[in-house]
């Protein structure tokens, strides 16, 4: 389901010149950027602030990968949803719709899990 929202959502373009928007990004940080967005106020400027110290990346960037990671109970999987839903990961999504770089941050991901336990 989520692919199909995604491709409604990537049909839409101006007719006159597409581009001049709206732009559908493929990276996920920038799908959840947009996303995040949607939820924000970001045409005031409490909003517009909020949007500038938000941080999206794809994979663990250097500066963060020597911090401890700590785990949200209330964003697990297993608590939010019930065992027969379906669900998506945002890198699946964002690969199926034409970004490339998925095995390149999974690669990455592996050489820094292996550094860390090191």
């Amino acid at each position: 389901r989520a692919k199909l929202k995604y491709a409604n959502f990537k049909r839409k373009k101006t007719n006159s010149n597409p581009r001049h928007g709206p732009f559908h990004q493929r990276a996920p940080s920038k799908i959840l950027w947009r996303t995040i967005r949607g939820m924000v106020p970001h045409k005031t400027a409490r909003g517009a602030a909020a949007l500038d110290r938000l941080k999206c990346f794809e994979g663990i960037p250097h500066p963060f990968d020597r911090k401890k990671r700590m785990v949200i109970p209330a964003a697990l999987k297993v608590l939010r949803l019930r065992p027969e839903r379906k669900f998506c990961k945002l890198g699946d999504l964002s690969n199926l719709f034409g970004w490339k770089h998925k095995e390149l941050i999974e690669r990455l991901e592996v050489q820094r899990k292996v550094k860390s336990e090191a």
